[in-house]
């Protein structure tokens, strides 16, 4: 039997690239040759182009060769993607097919169901990477399947005390649920393209959803939906804690960081001390909000290291009105860079605290390496993902906004003190991080649920039905 030849397709962002390449790097241990496609644009922008034996890089032109740029449509953008996505899959497997090299399966990370077009016409097997926790992947389903007013209705209200029930989920407030639901959500094409995904999964007959979670960390989740079977195959992050010699090479990093005096800082401080602040590679804060932050942190005098992204890497020109206030006084207390390993500095032992955009990749390497949080989530389903941090595993604590949305310096450092000090909600989130980064290890180890589940679904695909 011929050796079993994966395509994984994923969207040129590094919350997708990332879990993507993990799950590459996971194929290729049990035999499977992976070949990784995206876009010419993430290509550009790698400080490394991800290598393997087993693994080939395939980049394709979506039209955009240089990103995105401020100012560009982005559904544009999205058809772009798509059409010429499309073509450029449709090539490779005939291509491939002809090499004597012919394709297995196609995996597409969420918001490419248009991948699963392209296996139906060639007859080929497909399965959606969901890289997102298994209970949003729930929310989206039941909202296209009954329960989009009752959904709806508290979305719009968030400070209602109702809750929304849904089955096999806990009780979820309207500011629970993902913000594509709000009504002033201004990415009404987001929400379309997510119904869009779970109709294409509806007129699967044996549709495939992996995802990026494990069975100890969502066991209701991963089985609220009768109508489909959802397979964890997570955590997937670069796993220092095995010492894989692929996590080195299966790297896609699309921003840049030249240095790494960070980790020498880091060196320099006791355990447990530093507060570290990313809010990941896409969310752009206002400059008030920044401001407070930045107060929080001269407040708590705790010291700290804040990835504040380069403007320059968004397309955009840094000026004065963008520059805080207050940098000078706040570089007494710890240290501001544009990017850096966050899986090197999460597992630093200097680290006490993470202030989190709570996107899921930081959310779950958060628990592995075993850090409280503090949960500053930002859109779709960061909010989600913070009621699981506060509510659901107890490992830290989320901050409040006021009337207009903005956190402030109060808050923040309330939330600091709270996760850091010795009072009983701090040594508790203290204490169930160390259960949850033991179970999230046990679940990435050889024979742990990702192994066991992954073998079983590369099974399933090379012998088992269509």
């Amino acid at each position: 039997m011929p050796q079993p030849h994966f395509l994984l397709v994923t969207y040129p962002a590094q919350g997708h690239i990332n879990p993507t390449l993990q799950f590459a790097k996971h194929l290729i241990r049990v035999g499977v040759h992976v070949t990784f496609i995206t876009s010419i644009s993430a290509r550009r922008r790698m400080t490394k182009v991800p290598t393997a034996q087993g693994l080939s890089f395939l980049p394709f032109s979506d039209g955009y060769d240089d990103g995105m740029k401020p100012g560009d449509d982005k559904d544009l953008f999205i058809a772009e993607f798509s059409r010429r996505g499309k073509e450029a899959i449709s090539d490779f497997i005939t291509r491939s097919e002809n090499e004597g090299k012919p394709i297995t399966c196609i995996v597409y990370s969420l918001l490419l169901q248009w991948a699963t077009e392209v296996a139906r016409e060639h007859h080929i097997k497909s399965a959606v990477l969901w890289i997102q926790p298994a209970i949003v992947f729930d929310i989206y389903y039941f909202y296209f399947n009954g329960y989009e007013s009752a959904i709806k209705t508290q979305a719009d209200d968030s400070k209602s005390k109702c809750s929304i029930k849904l089955p096999g989920l806990p009780p979820l407030a309207g500011g629970d649920v993902p913000s594509f639901f709000d009504a002033s959500n201004a990415y009404h094409s987001v929400l379309l393209m997510f119904q869009e995904q779970m109709e294409v999964l509806a007129k699967e007959p044996n549709a495939r959803i992996l995802v990026n979670t494990f069975d100890a960390l969502e066991p209701e989740a991963l089985k609220a939906i009768e109508k489909f079977k959802m397979i964890a195959v997570g955590p997937l992050i670069q796993s220092s804690f095995l010492k894989d010699p692929l996590d080195s090479s299966l790297i896609g990093d699309i921003f840049q960081c030249n240095s790494k005096d960070y980790l020498q800082w880091l060196n320099s401080k006791p355990k447990s001390s530093v507060v570290y602040v990313s809010f990941g590679s896409i969310a752009v804060l206002a400059r008030q909000q920044m401001e407070e932050i930045a107060r929080a942190l001269i407040s708590s005098g705790r010291p700290f290291l804040w990835v504040v992204r380069n403007q320059k890497s968004r397309g955009e020109e840094e000026t004065e009105e963008n520059k805080l206030s207050c940098r000078e006084e706040l570089e007494q207390f710890g240290m501001i860079v544009p990017w850096c390993s966050q899986v090197d500095v999460l597992s630093h032992p200097s680290l006490g605290c993470f202030v989190t955009h709570c996107g899921w990749n930081s959310t779950l390497e958060s628990l592995v390496v075993g850090v409280p949080t503090v949960a500053f989530p930002q859109f779709s389903d960061q909010v989600t993902n913070a009621k699981l941090i506060e509510d659901v595993w107890g490992t830290g604590v989320r901050v409040s906004g006021n009337e207009e949305g903005i956190v402030e310096r109060g808050e923040i450092v309330r939330c600091l003190d709270l996760v850091m000090g010795d009072e009983e909600k701090g040594k508790q989130a203290r204490k169930n991080v160390e259960k949850w980064k033991d179970l999230a290890r046990d679940a990435a180890m050889k024979g742990g649920s990702l192994d066991i589940n992954l073998k079983a679904f590369v099974h399933d695909v090379t012998h088992g039905c269509k």
